[in-house]
């Protein structure tokens, strides 16, 4: 073969086969929680995933940045999240069969927008010691005077909360979920502080006796030696609204306007509803798949069925703003 010959081969072969983009994601979720999947999918396709943390201001961050964003997709978790990145029109709608097979029509946008990845309950964490079992199977029940001085939670103000309140305006109205905020407050053991593993320290040292907390946490405590202790002084348990099942709160993805790598973005979106994919989420982060069908991680098993509550993710974010105000106007956290 000529020298001509053999340039015009690798030319041809340069043009059938460009390099891979690589998929620029900004993400609310430590990045050390979803790189594992991130990796898989790399070592599926060949291309690469970027993770840049934003904790703070990630709308403002991407209306700055505008069309020159390098950011292909945005990862958060909480549908008051999701829905406000829809609002503030920084992401972009989504046609595609593979996602709309995969989630369930509750977990995903109407305008395909954003997309559920995972889900977690919000549920209690009972003292296996001072608490019975059946002694606590609503939401409701919390305000309930049989549980004063025997309540910790995290402060009201923080989106888990709010998420929660949302949902019980959904089931009670306004006023009814006031009512319901201002008895759990009076039934608090000491002012909302900590996170929710912290909560659970709290009954563990006997501060309390049942405090809310997402799932997930029990499988992160379990895994820290530290906190072990802490896990095995506590059972979960799945209250259901009076009228419905389990409040879930979901995360979820969706494409920027921008998007510089929107096929390849695409491609992970796809990827990221795929078994594979789920299955290490699920078995890494204790969540629930949004896939029918796809395993859950051995201990997220061996919790029992959750029957999720069925009211519409985008009802509850659209609640955001009253559930912020009825915690304010009772003073949850003062």
């Amino acid at each position: 073969m000529s020298l001509r010959t053999c340039l015009l081969a690798t030319s041809t072969l340069a043009i059938a086969a460009p390099a891979l983009a690589d998929v620029n994601i900004y993400t609310t979720r430590q990045p050390e929680l979803i790189q594992p999947v991130m990796d898989a999918f790399t070592a599926e396709t060949g291309i690469a995933v970027n993770l840049a943390f934003v904790d703070d201001g990630l709308v403002e961050r991407l209306k700055a940045e505008g069309t020159r964003s390098p950011a292909d997709l945005v990862m958060t978790v909480d549908i008051a999240n999701l829905k406000q990145i829809v609002d503030a029109d920084v992401v972009q709608p989504v046609e595609s069969d593979v996602l709309n097979t995969a989630i369930p029509a509750a977990l995903r946008d109407t305008d395909n927008q954003w997309f559920g990845l995972t889900t977690r309950a919000r549920v209690v964490y009972a003292s296996r010691d001072r608490v019975a079992d059946g002694e606590l199977t609503t939401y409701e029940d919390l305000a309930d005077d049989k549980w004063e001085g025997r309540i910790c939670t995290r402060s009201g103000l923080h989106n888990y909360n709010l998420a929660l309140v949302s949902a019980m305006i959904a089931h009670l109205g306004e006023d009814g979920a006031k009512d319901w905020a201002a008895g759990v407050k009076d039934n608090l053991a000491r002012k909302p502080e900590g996170n929710d593993r912290a909560q659970v320290k709290a009954i563990w040292a006997g501060e309390c006796d049942i405090s809310l907390g997402n799932t997930y946490y029990m499988g992160k405590m379990l895994g820290n030696e530290e906190q072990t202790e802490w896990a095995n002084a506590v059972r979960l348990v799945f209250p259901e609204f009076e009228d419905g099942g389990s409040h879930v709160n979901v995360s979820g993805i969706a494409l920027t306007h921008a998007a510089p790598n929107k096929e390849e973005a695409l491609q992970l979106m796809e990827f990221l509803v795929s078994p594979a994919a789920q299955s290490i989420y699920a078995e890494l982060n204790f969540e629930y798949p949004v896939l029918d069908g796809a395993p859950l991680s051995e201990l997220v098993e061996s919790w029992g069925p959750v029957t999720a509550d069925t009211t519409d993710l985008t009802e509850i974010a659209g609640h955001r703003a009253a559930a912020l105000r009825i915690m304010e106007e009772v003073d949850f956290d003062g």
